[in-house]
């Protein structure tokens, strides 16, 4: 996996500009914020940050790919306000679940998700060394 970073472009914060790889690719579509029964137990933004990344690791595990394979994520977020605010809590969930590796993400703010009470929803694409 090679980060792409143009020279003389400022680095970006926690994520990365671009990214190549070869191997096996991996989808995984629109993780959120409940368990695998499909279950609430927070409102708290971070809180559903946290489980739907472990979400995330859960299903790449079934195609044994971790989180260092994610090459792209998207974030699909109800409220940039409660995004911003929460920061610091969302980075460590991140780096407690996906460790310290930063692929290319977009965040999105969306007017809603399909599941009323999802306040975030992230899909990855992984790519897993042959």
């Amino acid at each position: 996996m090679e980060i792409l970073q143009p020279a003389g472009w400022v680095r970006p914060r926690g994520y990365s500009n671009g990214m190549a790889a070869s191997g096996r690719t991996v989808c995984v579509s629109g993780m959120i914020g409940w368990d695998a029964q499909g279950q609430f137990h927070t409102d708290d933004f971070a809180g559903q940050v946290r489980q739907a990344l472990q979400n995330i690791v859960d299903v790449l595990a079934e195609a044994n790919a971790r989180p260092e394979h994610i090459v792209r994520m998207t974030w699909y977020i109800t409220d940039k306000k409660e995004y911003i605010a929460a920061y610091k809590e969302i980075g460590g969930a991140y780096r407690d679940i996906i460790g310290k590796h930063y692929p290319t993400m977009t965040a999105v703010q969306v007017s809603a998700l399909i599941e009323d009470r999802a306040k975030v929803e992230i899909e990855v694409t992984a790519i897993v060394p042959e």
